[in-house]
């Protein structure tokens, strides 16, 4: 897997995205702590706003920039967001008022929902050959699983020899040194220029989902992200409530538990390139969301329990479980967008993801809290592990394989266009037939 490194633009982009992923990690915990500082004993209420506002920015704020990107400089795009991140995070350490930290908060997750999508929609330009890129995108994964154990390690370091506010320094260091690398990075130019689109700025803005909403695959991968929004809600919200209450640890045992769920996540990540060689993504994704909702059936075992000094193991190995479940469908997701959207539109398509999925965690984010606090953990397992069946079912619907191959007949597509190799001229178009169909090439025999 780490051959792909050797590839100068994508090595420079990774490092980027991995420091800017410290840089953030190193904000989160820095937040925590100015929210204490203002609010007090109010500072969870203050965290739990600032998270809804950062999913917010997610949501509305992806689409919009989607629809602008593929006329801007991808390079020019990604360092403004950087150097907006950087700029945000240099005033953070000087807020005294609740709603400035959400002011604040609003503008930084927007400059992220600005770089994430235009970064994913650069890879594939980046690494045009899918073992490559499938590669890639376990790198992601795993540095996002890193950074999830990394950064609150690195933070509780520097904690004991500097003030909190300091972290915003690394924050503000981080984004800058994404910043320079982008820059030093020699990106590809896009596969092809974007064609005008018909409408005004919101035809634009709602192309990405409109494209999602056109073809079966992308149906189903709004459904398998409602799937892991349900697990990964439970596993960041209640972890805190089941070490301390259900299990009565201190606080030190919580990130063994967020450890046990970024193991998982890390182990399937390094193993599914090898694996998406010989299986195809619909297989690997669905069966992931298939496996969530019998993992939720043992959260509920274990929740039932009583007492036992079992029960500890049998989290950790239940919240390693949800990791890998949950890494089986996000892994390959960037393989199935890049497969199904044009590469004019490919930037679209991730931006739309992008928000679509965060909206999927908009719902169960306070769903988890309250459902948890207001009914109980069982209750709240129940309801989570419900919408996690029903999405994981309903994709399985949408997502169909073809029982043979189906003849059709393009007329869009030049002549020397790789997809055609098979086919025979008939009149105005090719003909020809196979299985495995439903992408954008397909969408009208869908």
């Amino acid at each position: 897997m780490l051959a792909i490194l050797r590839d100068r633009a994508y090595r420079h982009l990774f490092a980027a995205q991995v420091i800017a992923l410290v840089g953030t990690g190193l904000a989160t915990v820095a937040l925590g702590l100015l929210a204490y500082d203002i609010a007090g004993a109010d500072a969870g209420s203050v965290l739990g706003t600032a998270l809804a506002i950062k999913m917010v920015a997610y949501v509305v704020i992806a689409p919009a920039v989607g629809a602008v990107a593929g006329r801007l400089p991808r390079r020019a795009l990604m360092v403004a967001a950087d150097l907006t991140r950087a700029g945000v995070a240099l005033f953070l350490p000087f807020v005294d008022q609740v709603w400035q930290v959400y002011v604040l908060v609003f503008l930084l997750q927007s400059a992220s929902a600005a770089f994430t999508p235009t970064f994913q929609a650069v890879l594939p330009d980046v690494l045009p050959k899918e073992r490559d890129y499938t590669q890639a995108l376990s790198m992601s994964r795993l540095a996002y699983d890193l950074e999830s154990l990394f950064s609150p390690a690195l933070a509780a370091a520097l904690l004991s020899v500097v003030t909190y506010n300091w972290l915003f320094t690394g924050t503000v260091l981080g984004f800058l040194g994404s910043a320079a690398l982008v820059v030093s990075a020699v990106l590809p130019k896009p596969a092809a220029a974007p064609p005008a689109r018909p409408g005004g700025a919101y035809a634009r803005a709602t192309a990405g989902t409109r494209l999602f909403l056109a073809l079966p695959q992308l149906r189903a991968l709004l459904a398998l992200n409602l799937a892991v929004a349900a697990a990964s809600a439970m596993v960041t919200v209640n972890s805190v409530v089941y070490v301390r209450d259900f299990l009565g640890l201190p606080t030190g045992a919580v990130p063994l538990a967020l450890g046990a769920y970024g193991a998982g996540s890390m182990a399937v990540a390094l193993l599914l390139p090898r694996v998406l060689d010989r299986v195809p993504d619909r297989t690997v994704m669905v069966r992931g969301a298939l496996l969530l909702t019998v993992v939720f059936a043992g959260l509920g075992a274990v929740t039932a329990a009583g007492s036992g000094s079992w029960r500890l193991p049998a989290l950790l190995l239940v919240w390693a479980a949800f990791g890998a479940a949950c890494s089986m469908v996000l892994t390959p997701t960037g393989r199935l967008i890049r497969r199904s959207a044009p590469a004019e539109q490919r930037t679209a398509a991730f931006a739309a993801q992008f928000s679509l999925s965060h909206g999927c965690w908009l719902l169960t984010y306070p769903l988890a809290g309250w459902v948890g606090a207001e009914a109980g953990l069982q209750t709240a397992v129940g309801c989570l592990g419900g919408i996690a069946l029903v999405s994981s079912l309903l994709a399985v619907r949408l997502w169909r394989v073809p029982a043979a191959a189906l003849e059709h007949e393009h007329r869009n597509l030049h002549a020397g266009h790789p997809h055609l190799a098979d086919a025979t001229r008939v009149g105005a178009g090719w003909r020809h037939s196979h299985m495995a169909y439903g992408d954008a090439l397909h969408a009208a025999h869908s």
